[in-house]
């Protein structure tokens, strides 16, 4: 495996980032989860969009342009002779002292890695998910904004450390509020009467790119999409539930908090839409080659 840092290629063994890096030290930087399908990298330019947003909402310049990034991240793919792939693409806020302040980083540290992904094994997309609700409540916007993708991903990690306690592969995380916001790593629909609804951004969600996508779908198959703020009860009665994410892709939710979800089997909306998003993804894209 080769891997990107700053404009030249490391063999994975030889990769290596300062003791001294911001990223490293305090959760410094922004980051996003890309993946290709059939030698195309999927919804490319939505990615790096949010990269530089995410970038540009914490006052870190990425040193190179979107046309720039997005070419070294073909590369890499290219030089890793990748057509089906996971690729992590990293921006940290560069070396500099043990103190907090980020003008002591002068230059930003880009990091590119491609491999591959399996999240859930497939009997999960088959049979559906089994969540529950954690304690670990998801960070506020005044704090550490969840529309950020940042390095600082410990309010997500406590609640899968949570969720693993518990014996579960995923968690329903809500605000101070208690409401519905999101999971540790997906986004999260439910069926109602004919609408899927999704909490909107301003309660404490990342806006996913497969999340839109899949909003996209739905309105397709003329299904009304509903962005709305809802709690646990709204999910308990639901007829349907999923999950979107880059990595889960759609995934059908089954119980949560021991409540079962509709008939206790992924729903015909939830299939429709896994299927939708398998050919999407074969189907368009940046071409790697």
């Amino acid at each position: 495996m080769e891997i990107y840092i700053d404009g030249q290629y490391y063999a994975q063994n030889k990769a290596k980032i300062s003791v001294f890096d911001h990223g490293l030290l305090y959760g410094d930087g922004v980051f996003e989860g890309i993946r290709s399908y059939n030698g195309r990298v999927f919804k490319l330019n939505e990615h790096l969009e949010r990269l530089y947003e995410s970038a540009h909402a914490i006052l870190l310049t990425i040193p190179i342009s979107i046309t720039e990034m997005e070419q070294a991240l073909l590369t890499t793919l290219q030089r890793n002779h990748l057509r089906d792939a996971y690729i992590r693409l990293i921006v940290t806020r560069g070396v500099g002292d043990l103190g907090l302040d980020p003008d002591k980083c002068p230059t930003p540290s880009i990091i590119i890695i491609a491999d591959t992904i399996v999240l859930y094994p497939a009997e999960y997309y088959e049979k559906g998910l089994d969540i529950i609700t954690v304690p670990a409540r998801r960070n506020i916007s005044e704090a550490v904004n969840p529309r950020i993708k940042s390095l600082n991903y410990l309010n997500n990690i406590l609640a899968k450390i949570e969720g693993k306690q518990a014996g579960v592969v995923e968690v329903l995380m809500l605000n101070v509020d208690g409401h519905v916001v999101e999971c540790s790593g997906d986004n999260i629909f439910y069926l109602k009467k004919g609408e899927l609804v999704t909490p909107p951004t301003h309660v404490g969600i990342l806006e996913g790119i497969t999340r839109n996508a899949v909003i996209n779908l739905a309105e397709k198959r003329q299904i009304k999409v509903v962005e709305k703020v809802f709690t646990r009860h709204d999910l308990y009665i639901a007829e349907e539930c999923f999950l979107t994410g880059t990595a889960a892709e759609v995934i059908p939710v089954v119980k949560i908090d021991n409540r079962v979800i509709g008939n206790g089997t992924p729903g015909t909306v939830t299939k429709d839409l896994i299927h939708d998003f398998h050919q999407l993804t074969q189907t368009t894209g940046t071409q790697i080659y």
